[in-house]
C-alpha cells in the first residue's frame, strides 16, 4: 500500500469545540487500548535503563492534553523511574482539552522548538510523525535531537492494509466525525519501518532503534 498524504481535520481544528474534544477523547481510547501507552512506556523505560537515569525530563511534542505522558509517568513511577514532563502543542485548544495536573504546557512549533540546546533528557512524540513529510520528519528529529540530551522517541503507526481494514471496521465506535475521517487518513499516510529507518539515517542521530509493537505500532529511539 503506497503512502498517501491526506490532510487531517484535527490538524486544523476543522470542527466545533465539542467535535474536537470528542476526537481527542477518541485518541485517548486508541492510546489506552491499542498500544499507544504501552509503546511510549516501553520506550521511555528503555532510554532510562540504558542511560542509567532514574529521574528524567521529557518534552512531549504534539501532546494534546497530555494523556499519554501522564499515564507513562504513573506506570514508570511504580518501576522507580520519575518522569518530569513539559507538553508542547501548536494549538492551545488541544492542550486545554482536559486536566494537565499542573504540568507545564507550551504552545509552539515542532519544527522550530522554542527551547535552548540540551534542555531535556528526552524528547517524545506519539501519533505525530505520520503527519510530516519525509523532509519535515528529518527536520523535526534534528530539532528534537538539538534540545535533548540523550534521545528522541517516536511512537507512531505502521502503514499496512490489514491495519487500514481494522480502522474502517471500527468507524461506528468513534465519537467524532473528525475521528472517522482522520483515523483512516492516519494509517494511509503512516510510514513503514523500512521507510522510517531510511529517513532517520539522514538525521544527526548517532544510532537508531526501531521495533514493531502491539497493534501496528512502531517504537523508535533516535540516540543523540
Amino acid at each position: 500500500m503506497k503512502r498517501a498524504k491526506i490532510a487531517e481535520l484535527l490538524d486544523t481544528d476543522s470542527g466545533s469545540p465539542p467535535e474536537v474534544a470528542a476526537s481527542l477523547r477518541d485518541l485517548e481510547w486508541f492510546n489506552r487500548w491499542f498500544g499507544g501507552v504501552s509503546t511510549s512506556t516501553f520506550l521511555v523505560e528503555h532510554v532510562a535503563r540504558k542511560t542509567g537515569l532514574q529521574s528524567l525530563t521529557l518534552l512531549e511534542v504534539a501532546s494534546g492534553a497530555g494523556y499519554v505522558p501522564a499515564t507513562v509517568i504513573r506506570k514508570l513511577r511504580a518501576e522507580g523511574i520519575e518522569v518530569h514532563p513539559v507538553l508542547l502543542d501548536r494549538v492551545l485548544s488541544h492542550i486545554q482539552c482536559g486536566s494537565r495536573n499542573g504540568t507545564r504546557a507550551v504552545v509552539g512549533d515542532a519544527l522550530s522548538l522554542p527551547f535552548a540546546d540540551a534542555c531535556f533528557d528526552v524528547v517524545s512524540s506519539s501519533l505525530f510523525a505520520h503527519h510530516l513529510s519525509p523532509e519535515e520528519l528529518t527536520r523535526f528529529v534534528n530539532e528534537a535531537l538539538r534540545v535533548s540530551r540523550s534521545a528522541v522517541i517516536i511512537n507512531d503507526l505502521i502503514r499496512d492494509p490489514l491495519h487500514l481494514a481494522t480502522v474502517y471496521a471500527g468507524l461506528p465506535l468513534y465519537r467524532s466525525r473528525i475521528t472517522r475521517h482522520d483515523a483512516p487518513a492516519s494509517v494511509r499516510q503512516a510510514y513503514t519501518k523500512a521507510e522510517m529507518r531510511e529517513i532517520l539515517t539522514g538525521t544527526r542521530a548517532k544510532a537508531i532503534d526501531i521495533e514493531r509493537r502491539y497493534f501496528y505500532r512502531m517504537g523508535v529511539v533516535a540516540w543523540k
